[in-house]
Order: C-alpha cells, then sequence, then structure tokens
C-alpha cells in the first residue's frame, strides 16, 4: 500500500503502458499493470461525498416558518446592550418587525446571567418579565451559545437576539435564521425578508 501523499510521475506510470522492449513479454506487462491497479485501488475508486441535508422549513432561501407572532431566541448580551441603550425588549422587537414578538430565554442563557453575579440583576429582572417565555434545556453543562446554535439548527422558527460577533458568525452560517441585534438605541435585523430598513 503507497505512502499517503505519494505521488506518482509520469515516466513511471507512462512506464507501464508504453511498449516495452522486445525482450519483455506482454505478459509481464499485464502483471505489472495489474500490480500497479491493485496497489491504487483506493486511489483509484470514486469517492462518496455527502450533502448536507436542508431544511424542509426553507422554500429557495426563505424560511415559510418566520411569521407573525415573531419569535426571538435571546442572548445574555442583547439583553445587557438593550439596557444599556435604554430600549425595552418587547416593545422594541415590535417597533422593528411591526408585529407581536415573543422573546425566548434559554435555562443555560438565564444561568449566564445569573453567574455573572450582582452586576447583571438589571438584566435578571428584565427576564424575568411574565412577556419572555423560558425555553427548557435537556442538556447539561453547555456553552449558552451552543445551546442557542443547537436550538436553532433543529427548530428555524427563531429569530436570534445576539450582539455577540462570534455567535453571529455562527448564526449567519445556518440558512433561513435571521439576526437581531442592539445599535443606535434601537433593534435592527439582518437577513430577513421584507425587513424595515430604518
Amino acid at each position: 500500500m503507497p505512502a499517503v501523499g505519494t505521488h506518482y510521475s509520469f515516466s513511471r506510470t507512462a512506464s507501464l503502458f508504453l511498449p516495452c522492449d522486445s525482450s519483455a513479454s506482454n505478459d509481464k506487462r499485464v502483471v505489472k499493470i495489474i500490480k500497479f491497479y491493485k496497489e491504487n485501488s483506493e486511489d483509484l475508486q470514486t469517492k462518496k461525498t455527502e450533502i448536507a441535508q436542508f431544511s424542509s422549513a426553507l422554500f429557495f432561501e426563505y424560511n415559510t416558518q418566520l411569521g407573525p407572532p415573531y419569535r426571538i431566541l435571546v442572548d445574555t448580551n442583547f439583553v445587557n446592550f438593550a439596557i444599556k441603550n435604554k430600549v425595552d425588549l418587547v416593545k422594541g422587537m415590535m417597533d422593528c418587525l411591526y408585529a407581536k414578538c415573543i422573546p425566548y430565554i434559554t435555562d443555560c442563557v438565564r444561568g449566564e446571567l445569573e453567574r455573572l453575579g450582582e452586576k447583571y440583576r438589571l438584566a435578571l429582572k428584565v427576564i424575568k418579565d411574565p412577556r419572555v417565555e423560558t425555553l427548557p434545556c435537556m442538556h447539561k453543562g453547555i456553552y449558552a451559545d451552543d445551546c442557542l446554535v443547537q436550538r436553532v439548527t433543529q427548530h428555524k422558527c427563531y429569530i436570534v437576539g445576539t450582539c455577540d460577533k462570534d455567535l453571529k458568525r455562527r448564526i449567519r452560517k445556518i440558512p433561513g435564521v435571521p439576526i437581531m441585534s442592539v445599535g443606535n438605541h434601537k433593534f435592527v435585523v439582518e437577513r430577513m425578508p421584507d425587513a424595515p430598513q430604518m
């Protein structure tokens, strides 16, 4: 079996197929060709490629599961930036999308806010609002960003509210999931069909 990364020069492969000198018989050439193919059988076989399965919620690039009332899955820093920019969570979402919005928070995000301590007690008070719904997490000890990405990958009915650049980059790789962020004392949505441009 040849080593990985072994390259065969043209002269070696050509000598297998070019007529040899008169002293060599055809049988030796055939044996040489068969030996060459046995050694390189893995390289010569066609490789199977795996195609990613797209969600049935997507109609081309348009996510058919998105519609009023919009479900916004909120991250820790989205709540903090909303407080810093003095934007009410539910009212800001409704002003941005012109429809009823339901903010959702996962147990992982709630736990992350509780671990941050006294500095973020106002954010904890905001997420305890009865208009903010909590989604239970069945997994243990997972990073909040991983939890959000996993949930959005499984269920494409959410808009993700975040200001975290790394999380935004990860969410952009998932087709059909819009991102809401805070900027200039209001919420803005990127990658959503017919989103209002303000």
